[in-house]
Parts: structure tokens; sequence; C-alpha cells
């Protein structure tokens, strides 16, 4: 049985290249660290248009507050992207939240970044401690300070944890709790997010 010189050159030359050459022509650890894999494929379905319906309390026992808005979502890379428009404040102020969620592969855990435009807090960073369980996100967010009542600034810190709820195809939730430093340990649920996705 004979077979073709061109085929048997290629054979010989593949058997005759040095390990470390033919690891080179693998995919790099960058490279493969950059694809979506298994969690941020799943974050990837939720892009599109949400309506939105977010229940806030101001403070523990405080009566709810309800307001209907409109998110967009979309993949940045590895990112998925979220820009939530609120309704014109009785100003005429408007107002958004953009946060970015990705799974970041290197570190296996989820890394999350939020920033309001209602409130002077700056940028809202937040991890995860592992990849947590299947339907669920949980973050904790870097502390970081309110300006507190009143026309003077009086500053005080506020932690803050978020959980991400699948409820399907087409809802789902996040919750976000609050404790102030004052000295009670008292934590409350301050936000809910309920989302639909528009069909």
């Amino acid at each position: 049985m004979s077979f073709p010189t061109s085929w048997f050159a290629a054979a010989l030359a593949l058997a005759l290249t040095p390990s470390a050459v033919l690891a080179q022509a693998a995919p790099s650890a960058e490279a493969r660290m950059l694809e979506l894999g298994p969690e941020n494929a799943r974050i990837a379905r939720r892009a599109g248009t949400w309506d939105v319906v977010l229940t806030s309390w101001a403070s523990p026992g405080a009566q709810p507050t309800t307001t209907r808005m409109v998110a967009e979502r979309k993949m940045v890379g590895p990112f998925l992207q979220e820009i939530i428009r609120f309704p014109k404040s009785p100003t005429g102020a408007e107002f958004q939240r953009i946060d970015y969620l990705s799974y970041n592969r290197v570190e296996g855990r989820w890394k999350y970044v939020s920033m309001d435009t209602r409130a002077a807090v700056g940028l809202m960073p937040a991890k995860s401690f592992g990849p947590g369980e299947p339907g669920r996100i949980n973050v904790v967010f870097d502390p970081f300070a309110v300006a507190g009542p009143g026309s003077e600034v009086s500053g005080q810190m506020l932690s803050m944890d978020q959980v991400i709820i699948d409820g399907g195809p087409n809802r789902d939730s996040k919750e976000q709790r609050f404790m102030l430093a004052d000295g009670t340990g008292r934590m409350w649920l301050a936000n809910r997010f309920e989302y639909a996705r528009r069909l």
C-alpha cells in the first residue's frame, strides 16, 4: 500500500516537530480565557429589551415606592451591558443606571460594576466569592459613602450586596440589600428590580 509523498512528508515533519513548537500552535491561555465560556454564554441570552418595575424602600420599614422603566441589554465582548433610563424627575432631569456583568474565567468568579446618575456615589464595583450556584449570582460591593440627608454633606459609609435571580427565559430580578455604618448592623431590602422581556 502506498501513500502520496506529500502525505508522508507532512506526517514525518509532524513527528519530528519538538513538543514546544506544537504547544505554541495551541490557543494561548489569554485567547481561551477570552472565550465566553458557559457562564457568559448563559448571560448572553439575557440581551434584548426588558420592561422593569423597581420597588424601593428608603429605610427599614419604610413604605415602598414603585417606578416603571425600560432596560436595554447587549453583550460587549464577554460583558453584559445593561442601561436603564429612568422617567424624568419633576425638575426635568434625566437619569440612567448602567451596569456591566461578566464571569472572570481566570479568577473563577463574577465581576460587576454599576453607575447610577441619581446618586453621588461614584462607580460601584462588586464581585462574587466563587462561581455561585445555578440560577443565582451573588455579588458584594465595595463599601461606598452616601452624602447623607439635609443640605450639608454628613457622609456615611454604606455596605451593599446584590443577588441576580434567573426566573427563566423571559423573567429575572435583582435584589439589593443595604446596611449603613451606624452601629446597628441592620440590613434591609432596599431595591428590587423585576424584569420581563419585551417580546
